[in-house]
């Protein structure tokens, strides 16, 4: 890689959003998924999510994006159906998992906590693998997962308000709490083979846990393998030839959008630029990346989940990395103070997101000429 390269890095987009009916209540996607190209279900009924391909431009991605949208949103309103774009369904409901060996398969490893991994809804952003520079983007990627905090859209779960991502909450500290190598984020990395290393003693792990529980090791082995029995939060995604942050809630679409163009923005500083770790404040310029020490990540991530952009020293140091943060209006701040929810007023507010939603569609297809 050359010292100014300025070939494209390409990025892609996956989303997931809660399904409703004309009153609020969750709902299977049905005919929606034969709406447009990049849209499936997903492991659990009421979620549909959208995808796009590798795009070399935000514009692209974006064009791409909103038009899959739109097409669904189209869809949806002919079948009294909503898309809603919030962390988790803010009040408990029974949520059932499609049939599948994976699904029965994570339930035996996980046991009861898998319930919370069920009420969560999130975005991927995948970012181009720069060549000599992966393990550097990897690392620089473990430094920004506190920009969750952007796109927090969530407080509640079960009707309670839990913090400011109640969505990484519910994954990282109670869903995967008792198998934490598999959800928590993971150290930074030396170089490659580490990370094969560490999938492999994660992956005799968790097939070991599945048979322990009572499964047949062939079973686990033709469903799993080590890269698909992990859900840290930054993985190397060989299949795509991707470093993949997993971190984001579910959120408005632009606001989405507006994150992956900060990630491959990023990316271009790491492939002409030095990387290196260094103290606590951490900062992305012209001249180095400099990265916190993982113990100083996890601290901003903590902060990240429970406070969210009320943090000015979570806003101070997203700052520094290179974040326009004023730009970002995370839907979690916008709930009233109300420590519970009603079952009716969860739907209320699944109804009043679901047309914020919609608007946010339609605004970005008028400025594209859609």
């Amino acid at each position: 890689m050359s010292a100014h390269d300025t070939s494209p890095i390409r990025r892609s987009i996956e989303v997931e959003y809660w399904v409703v009916d004309s009153e609020g209540r969750l709902v299977e996607p049905g005919a929606l998924v034969e709406t447009a190209a990049g849209v499936e279900r997903e492991f659990v009924e009421p979620l549909l999510e959208v995808k796009t391909t590798p795009c070399e431009t935000t514009a692209a991605l974006e064009a791409e994006l909103f038009d899959r949208l739109g097409r669904v949103l189209q869809r949806a309103d002919d079948l009294g159906k909503r898309l809603v774009p919030l962390g988790t369904p803010l009040h408990h409901e029974e949520i059932d998992e499609l049939p599948s060996e994976r699904t029965r398969i994570q339930n035996a490893v996980v046991g009861e906590s898998f319930a919370y991994v069920r009420h969560c809804a999130g975005t991927h952003v995948h970012v181009e693998q720069q060549p000599g520079r992966a393990v550097d983007q990897f690392n620089t990627f473990v430094a920004l997962d506190p920009a969750l905090a952007l796109v927090n859209s969530s407080p509640y779960f079960g009707g309670e308000r839990l913090c400011a991502g109640a969505r990484s909450k519910l994954y990282r500290r109670m869903g995967y709490d008792d198998v934490p190598h598999q959800g928590w984020l993971w150290r930074y990395l030396d170089d490659v083979d580490e990370w094969d290393r560490r999938l492999e003693r994660r992956y005799d792990e968790f097939v070991a846990r599945a048979v322990e529980a009572g499964v047949d090791r062939r079973t686990v082995e033709s469903s799993f393998d080590p890269e698909s029995a992990v859900w840290t939060p930054v993985q190397f995604r060989e299949a795509f030839g991707t470093v993949e942050w997993r971190s984001p809630d579910t959120a408005l679409p632009s606001q989405v959008v507006r994150l992956a163009d900060t990630l491959a923005a990023t990316t271009e500083r790491v492939r002409d630029a030095s990387v290196r770790v260094e103290g606590d404040a951490g900062r992305v310029d012209d001249e180095a990346v400099v990265l916190p020490t993982f113990d100083a990540v996890l601290e901003y991530v903590e902060v990240a989940i429970d406070e969210g952009l009320d943090s000015r020293r979570l806003r101070a140091y997203l700052d520094r990395m290179g974040f326009e943060v004023g730009a970002f209006e995370p839907l979690s701040a916008e709930f009233d103070g109300r420590d519970r929810l009603t079952p009716d007023a969860a739907r209320e507010l699944r109804l009043r997101y679901a047309d914020r939603l919609a608007r946010d569609v339609r605004r970005s297809r008028a400025v594209h000429g859609d």
